[in-house]
């Protein structure tokens, strides 16, 4: 089997399905695929949406008890059978040709171990003027390249479309899973920690035409679930690179300059929002600095 594309969610079984099908329609049937749903604890319908319907034979329904996305995603790494494991959102679309494309990069060098694909919005209600361009992609967007390009250090792919090739599995070790989405918490870097490692024994691939449509919930547009979200980064951040408490202090003085520059620039909405970001950044990694790496899923 040439792919596995693995969904992991968490009480959105209506998105869910719609991922599926999105799946299910690839241009190309030739290629031989299963999709994977792996229900990671959700208490809303998914499981009967699945069980209960008539879906192909190649698509598989697994549950996943232990809540946390880390968790799911090791999950369908195990379950998988196909030469390459495309993960896709729950909340996201796969283009017409997207497992193709992807494979195609696979299919250049042995060498290349993930390779990431372009991640276009669906804002529902539309684009608030007041984000920030520069913190954009925190809505995990993504247009990298116009060509098929390697990525380099520091950038990195993100998970709404990400595909690994199986075989870096047998001598490294998947997710984190003191770190990634529990519940409703925001905690992340597991994508950018996995393939921080890959790196260092394969490469890392990008392609504008295995490309996804993200959509963007109207619960996301709005200030509070941004600044929520960079602090639980900040968090990331110093989970995942072990940060002690000694650094508060360089953190607070950042603090300051955010604030300083956000007086000074009160006429503008783009250029508070961008200052508040940093200030609630900063904010989390205190907290994570604090808590010594131990994470927020053991």
């Amino acid at each position: 089997m040439r792919a596995s594309v693995v969904i992991c969610t968490h009480n959105r079984a209506k998105d869910t399905v719609e991922a599926v099908q999105s799946v299910l329609a690839q241009e190309d049937q030739d290629i031989e695929f299963e999709v994977l749903v792996i229900d990671n604890n959700s208490k809303d319908n998914t499981r009967e949406l699945f069980q209960n319907a008539d879906w192909p034979n190649h698509v598989r329904y697994i549950f996943e008890s232990k809540l946390g996305l880390s968790y799911a995603r090791n999950r369908g790494i195990r379950e998988a059978q196909g030469e390459f494991i495309m993960f896709l959102d729950d909340d996201a679309l796969a283009s017409s040709s997207w497992i193709r494309e992807v494979i195609h990069v696979f299919e250049r060098d042995e060498r290349i171990g993930c390779v990431g694909g372009k991640i276009d919005p669906i804002w529902e209600g539309g684009k608030p003027d007041w984000i920030p361009d520069e913190i954009i992609g925190l809505y995990t967007l993504m247009d990298f390249s116009d060509q098929v390009t390697e990525m380099k250090p520091p950038y990195f792919p993100f998970g709404a479309n990400v595909s690994f090739r199986k075989s870096v599995f047998d001598s490294i070790e998947p997710f984190r899973e003191d770190l990634g989405r529990v519940g409703n918490n925001l905690l992340s870097s597991e994508e950018s920690e996995l393939i921080s490692r890959i790196r260092e024994k394969y490469d890392i691939f990008y392609t504008p035409y295995g490309s996804v449509q993200h959509k963007i919930s109207k619960s996301r547009l709005n200030k509070r679930w941004l600044l929520r979200r960079m602090y639980w980064q900040g968090i990331s951040d110093a989970t995942r690179y072990n940060k002690s408490g000694w650094g508060v202090f360089k953190h607070i003085v950042r603090i300051a300059q955010a604030g300083l520059i956000m007086l000074l620039c009160m006429n503008n909405i783009q250029k508070v929002m961008s200052q508040l970001v940093k200030i609630s950044y900063r904010n989390g990694t205190i907290v994570g600095s604090f808590r010594n790496g131990r994470g927020l899923n053991t």
